[in-house]
């Protein structure tokens, strides 16, 4: 569940896999920052989720949420920034009414997300972040996400990587995901271009080598590249994968952190490998989903 789309997925060892997605509505006054926009969202979600498991009979067995969000040891929001209206919603209750006797486990999109790239490249010390709407994360050692499911979330997008820089929506000046995110690149876009800029329109321009998106996607790479490398310093993974939907559609994005982590490099201390993400746009849905069968245990 992200901020502006929600992921299902439905697998049956006996059925096979289906999926689906929607967006949630656009704010509508003050539907998205009241408790009625919770309500409303949690109407959509409940439909959807009835319509996937629709003609597949048989109890689940388990079921994961990944999401930005922050809850409380009961499973209830305590702060969505991109979803201010599900502040006191106890989620965990809601999903629970809705699937009866499945065990809902719910964990950060960006532990999820890291946990699910660590398993498809075989990796066991991994560091992984998603770039889009804002920007996740999160670390695997051992195989294991850090700092451990029930222990909080990696808050990578929230490592400050500029004191003076843009304000974030938690508060903070400079956080990378204020600086580097989908949104921020686009921004920073508009200014140098001198006008309003799409995404499609970025994108193009990237492609096309136009002084003006290329600079502003080159400096967010910066940003990010200047978070990797303090994490590698701390934790030393074994290699680094760029995600999300902003990257998975803005592949020069990875090659320009890849390059600025290599000139960050302290002598005698190489960093590891940065490359895009295997999964994509998918992996927190990925990650939602060894949640759900039980790992990490």
């Amino acid at each position: 569940m992200g901020g502006t789309k929600v992921a299902l997925r439905l697998e049956r060892d006996d059925l096979g896999i289906r999926e689906s997605s929607f967006r949630w509505p656009e704010p509508d006054g003050t539907g998205a920052i009241t408790s009625g926009g919770a309500t409303r969202d949690l109407e959509l979600l409940a439909r959807h989720i009835r319509e996937l498991c629709a003609g597949h009979p048989g109890r689940l067995t388990g079921v994961g949420v990944a999401l930005p969000a922050t809850l409380d040891a009961t499973g209830t929001v305590t702060a969505w920034p991109g979803r201010p209206g599900w502040a006191g919603v106890d989620l965990r209750g809601a999903l629970s009414a809705l699937f009866g006797e499945a065990e809902v486990r719910c964990a950060d999109d960006g532990d999820l997300a890291a946990l699910a790239e660590a398993h498809q490249a075989g990796c066991p010390d991994l560091l992984y972040l998603g770039v889009g709407t804002g920007i996740g994360g999160g670390v695997v050692l051992n195989g294991r996400p850090v700092p451990g499911v029930g222990r909080g979330s990696c808050e990578v997008g929230h490592l400050i990587v500029d004191r003076d820089g843009p304000l974030c929506d938690c508060g903070r000046r400079g956080c990378v995901q204020a600086v580097a995110s989908g949104p921020a690149t686009l921004r920073r876009a508009a200014r140098r271009r001198g006008e309003e800029v799409a995404f499609t329109a970025l994108r193009e321009a990237v492609r096309d080598g136009q002084q003006w998106a290329v600079a502003a996607l080159r400096e967010s790479g910066r940003a990010l590249a200047a978070a990797v490398t303090g994490v590698c310093e701390l934790v030393h993974p074994s290699l680094v994968l760029i995600g999300g939907g902003f990257a998975a559609a803005m592949p020069e994005l990875v090659a320009m952190v890849a390059e600025r982590t290599t000139a960050l490099e302290r002598p005698g201390h190489p960093l590891p490998p940065v490359r895009p993400a295997t999964l994509g746009g998918l992996s927190s849905l990925h990650g939602a989903v060894l949640l759900a069968r039980g790992l990490p245990d």
